[in-house]
């Protein structure tokens, strides 16, 4: 494990500069970011993901006008950058979370209440001048979450111990993930379906080579199949691993795989049924998604994703402004799924993706020096136990269909992890007053923030004291 700590890819680190620009009543009018990226070694990826997917997630689930972005890849002698869980979008969303939430303090607008005005809706253009995808989930879900976190959290409730030195807060934040390949990158998943039986179908033989990492695709692919076929889960039989016999459905990444793959078992199971009963109730489909367009480098216009999936969560914690210490206490995670396949897989991706996002955002430093790893271990580099995460989490599924999708099915394996660091900081910041930019938000950075902020607090002009005779 130490080898590979010190020598295979790992996550982005970027230094951001955002500046946003609003009207008296909260509305957006422009952003303008500068952006020094670190791909370490090689630098392959670090083009892709901050060029590409931070760049075009710059604005999150925001209408703004205007934007510009300028962005410095710098290559450095380290281990390289590499994709994991969201690929950019995360580092979008701890910006523009952020700056929103210091927007609304700057113009005493409730935080909700100014991502309300500017949330995305159906028809809103992206800074790539075209449309969003249909299926714009963003608003219901942000609703949804305020009124959990109305009823399970201490949200717009006063800290019932204000005085002591452990703080209590809540943050809220929204994010947005494209769903599948993007940028004109070719989009593609092949499925075949065979029919047996007389005068009913009686079995069914699904053959699509989708991969299974842990996250229980195969069952999904086998329901949807079930599902438009009419029959029994344990009556289909599943070939997915043996390349002479099931056709490429594409990676298992990109939150893709229900959605493309699925579309793809639905769409053949479809093509037999139309030829049954028969002997050759047999049928292959390729599922072609809508096309998407590499970026025009001088506009910036084009077609980046075709389908995007939405969240809000909200977080309820605890800190102890002796030590900086955080203690994660609820989540609430809302996602528009387009239609939950099976929930409780659904509900399983998010409470594990929700896991890896508390590493992301409390504990997992990566330390290098001159080139040389300093936290190749895990007694350095701290990933999170059961000690670190919440007692009690809370995943909401919105089903707003999606018009591409089996079902109306969309991707959510990625979605938790993009709006969680914003959702920490922010609850920080209403349990502390201080505001936290740095990632992760590890105790000595918290505490330095809490310093900073009451250093702010007591260099703030006081009114006057007039003499009363």
């Amino acid at each position: 494990r130490s080898e590979n700590m010190v020598a295979l890819p790992h996550g982005r680190g970027q230094v951001q500069y955002v500046e946003l620009g609003l009207n008296r009543d909260g509305t957006f009018v422009g952003m303008r970011c500068r952006m020094i990226g670190d791909a370490g070694a090689y630098g392959g990826w670090g083009g892709i993901l901050l060029l590409g997917q931070t760049k075009v997630m710059a604005e999150g689930v925001y209408h703004i006008p205007k934007i510009a972005f300028d962005v410095a890849i710098v290559a450095t002698n380290t281990t390289p950058m590499g994709a994991y869980r969201g690929a950019g979008r995360p580092e979008a969303a701890a910006f523009i979370e952020r700056i929103v939430d210091m927007a609304a303090d700057e113009l005493g607008i409730d935080p909700v209440e100014i991502r309300r005005i500017n949330i995305y809706r159906e028809g809103d253009l992206q800074p790539t001048q075209t449309r969003l995808p249909a299926g714009v989930g963003a608003l219901p879900v942000l609703e949804r979450c305020v009124t959990e976190a109305q009823s399970r959290l201490r949200y717009g409730r006063p800290d019932p111990q204000p005085k002591t030195h452990l703080r209590r807060g809540v943050g809220i934040s929204s994010g947005i993930k494209n769903v599948g390949y993007s940028f004109g990158f070719p989009e593609q998943a092949t499925a075949t379906v065979e029919l047996i039986g007389t005068r009913e179908i009686e079995r069914a033989i699904v053959r699509v080579g989708a991969a299974e990492c842990g996250q229980g695709a195969h069952t999904a692919l086998r329901q949807i199949a079930a599902a438009t076929l009419g029959i029994a889960p344990d009556a289909i039989t599943m070939i997915t691993d043996d390349s002479s016999e099931a056709p490429n459905a594409g990676s298992a990444s990109a939150s893709r795989l229900t959605l493309m793959a699925g579309r793809a078992v639905h769409d053949a199971a479809l093509a037999a049924r139309a030829k049954f009963p028969g002997r050759n109730a047999k049928a292959t489909v390729k599922y072609l998604p809508p096309r998407t367009t590499i970026s025009d480098p001088d506009t910036g216009a084009g077609i980046p994703n075709y389908c995007y999936g939405y969240v809000s969560q909200a977080v309820e914690l605890e800190v102890d402004t002796r030590t900086g210490q955080v203690q994660l206490l609820k989540i609430i995670s809302v996602h528009d799924v387009g239609r939950a396949i099976n929930t409780q897989q659904v509900e399983g991706q998010i409470e594990g993706c929700l896991a890896q996002a508390v590493g992301y955002t409390l504990t997992e430093n990566l330390l290098s020096r001159e080139g040389r790893i300093l936290t190749p271990h895990f007694s350095t580099y701290l990933l999170p136990t059961t000690l670190d995460m919440p007692t009690e989490i809370y995943p909401v599924l919105l089903e707003l269909a999606d018009p591409n999708g089996p079902f109306g099915a969309r991707g959510v394996a990625e979605m938790p992890l993009v709006p969680f660091a914003a959702a920490v900081a922010s609850a920080i910041h209403a349990a502390t007053g201080a505001w936290v930019t740095q990632l992760p938000m590890t105790p000595e950075r918290v505490l330095a923030a809490i310093a900073s902020a009451q250093l702010v607090a007591d260099e703030r002009p006081r009114d006057p004291v007039v003499p009363v005779d």
